[in-house]
């Protein structure tokens, strides 16, 4: 189970450099469910998410997630099938502490067709702690409800976004 908030990001913080910071792309097969493929640096990965089975809840984004390995080559493989754009991003991962607790957040600065869209995700245990997370300073608006800021959704319509130049 995967149980997360998505923010758009104010401003970036200034020490990115002490950040562990990851390369990834990642490419849609299906989006209902989601069928994704990911190269993370040097790691190859399928992912299966659905919402099936889960109750929504307002300001906070539910899904049952599996992750499995793949190959380098299945992941060429399969890259010349996904639907849409390959979604291409370095995460910043840092550690961030709320009302006693650590959290990791994760910063994606994007590339490619979304160049300079930022976001930061937040990952809890439970939609308890989701409820009671206190976001830093330098995050902006909760759109954890808002679809058009899923990846699946960026990877299917960038055409739509470029010609709106918004989402």
């Amino acid at each position: 189970m995967e149980i997360e908030k998505k923010f758009l990001v104010s401003k970036i913080p200034e020490n990115l450099d002490e950040w562990k910071a990851s390369v990834i792309e990642q490419g849609y097969l299906c989006t209902d469910p989601v069928i994704r493929i990911r190269r993370m640096d040097d790691q190859y990965i399928l992912t299966y998410k659905s919402k099936q089975g889960i109750q929504k809840v307002t300001g906070v984004c539910i899904n049952q997630e599996e992750e499995l390995s793949l190959t380098k080559e299945s992941y060429q493989h399969l890259i010349g099938k996904i639907d849409g754009v390959l979604i291409e991003k370095t995460r910043y991962t840092m550690c961030y502490s709320s009302g006693g607790r650590t959290h990791k957040i994760e910063l994606d600065i994007f590339h490619g067709h979304y160049e300079g869209m930022v976001l930061a995700e937040v990952e809890f245990p439970s939609k308890e702690e989701a409820d009671q997370f206190v976001p830093p300073d330098w995050f902006a608006e909760n759109v954890s409800d808002d679809c058009h800021y899923s990846n699946a959704y960026l990877a299917a319509n960038w055409r739509r976004r470029a010609s709106s130049k918004s989402l």
